[in-house]
C-alpha cells in the first residue's frame, strides 16, 4: 500500500486520531533504511536516483490541503509524517518541519505535528534538532537483541545494532514515544519472534535504559510483504504491557 499524494487524508488513525498524512518519499515506490518484513508499503525498490518532492512542493501541498480542510470545517488532531519509507531521509527534512509548524499555527493550531521514524537517521544533528521542534516523536525499536532486530527490520546498514539505536534515542532524554511492533512468523528460513521470554527481557531492558514518556506497542493490521507472519492476540499484548504499566509507564496498546 503506497501513498500517491504529498498530503493525503485525513484518515482516522487507530493510534493518533484524525490525521493528515505527509509523504516526503517517492510517490511510486518505497524508500527506506529498513526493509521490515511487516511493512504495509512492501519491500524497498532498487532505485538509484529516487525522485523526492521538493521542500516547496511539500509546503504548497500542505497549505492547499489545510485551506480545503478549513473551508469544510474539518479539525485535525495531528499532521503525521510517515508514508512510503523513512521521512527523515529527505535532505530538507528540517526546513519542511519549520514550514509545517508555521502552516499548522496558521490554519490548524490545535493539531500536533508528529513524525514516525525508524530512528536510523538520529546520528544527524539536523534531524535531531527538527524532531525536537515537533510535538510527537514516535521512534521505532522493534527488538532488544541485534539478531531479532535485523530479522524483523532488515536494516540497509547491516552493521547497525540495538546499542547504537539506543544511544541515538538517548539524545531525547526520554521525551519521545517508543514504538514497537510485536509479531511472530518466518522469513527466508529464519524464525521471527520478539515475544519470547528472552526477547522480551532484552526489550524491557532497552525500555528501562531509554525511559520514554510513552510506549506504543502494536500488531500487524494489514497485508504484509512477508506472508508467513502471525498477528499477536490482544490478551498476549496486554501481558506484554503489564510489567511496564506496573512500573508507571504510559503504554498504548493497538490491536
Amino acid at each position: 500500500m503506497l501513498f500517491s499524494e504529498i498530503a493525503y487524508g485525513p484518515i482516522h488513525s487507530r493510534r493518533l486520531g484524525v490525521s493528515l498524512g505527509m509523504e516526503l518519499m517517492p510517490l511510486n515506490h518505497k524508500l527506506c533504511t529498513f526493509n521490515c518484513v511487516y511493512c504495509e508499503c512492501g519491500w524497498n525498490s532498487p532505485v538509484v536516483h529516487p525522485e523526492l518532492p521538493t521542500r516547496e512542493q511539500v509546503r504548497l501541498a500542505l497549505e492547499q490541503k489545510l485551506l480545503a480542510l478549513q473551508a469544510e470545517g474539518t479539525r485535525l488532531d495531528v499532521i503525521t509524517f510517515s508514508g512510503n519509507g523513512e521521512p527523515t531521509l529527505h535532505p530538507d527534512f528540517a526546513g519542511i518541519i519549520d514550514d509545517t509548524l508555521a502552516l499548522r499555527d496558521r490554519y490548524q493550531p490545535q493539531a500536533k505535528v508528529s513524525v514516525l521514524s525508524n530512528s536510523t537517521q538520529l546520528g544527524r544533528p539536523d534531524v535531531v534538532s527538527a524532531l525536537r521542534r515537533c510535538d510527537n516523536r514516535i521512534l521505532k525499536l522493534d527488538a532488544g537483541t541485534d539478531e531479532m532486530m535485523r530479522r524483523i527490520d532488515m536494516p540497509v546498514n547491516e552493521r547497525l545494532d540495538v546499542r547504537q539505536i539506543e544511544q541515538w534515542l538517548m539524545q531525547f532524554d526520554g521525551d519521545f514515544t517508543l514504538q514497537t511492533c510485536f509479531l511472530r512468523g518466518e522469513h527466508a528460513g529464519l524464525r521471527i519472534d520478539n515475544t519470547t521470554p528472552e526477547e522480551l527481557q532484552a526489550w524491557y531492558g532497552s525500555v528501562d535504559r531509554l525511559h520514554p514518556r510513552q510506549i506504543m506497542i502494536y500488531v500487524i493490521d494489514r497485508k504484509t510483504p512477508e506472508e508467513h507472519l502471525e498477528k499477536i492476540p490482544r490478551e498476549e499484548m496486554l501481558r506484554i504491557a503489564q510489567p511496564l504499566q506496573e512500573q508507571g509507564y504510559d503504554v498504548i496498546i493497538s490491536c
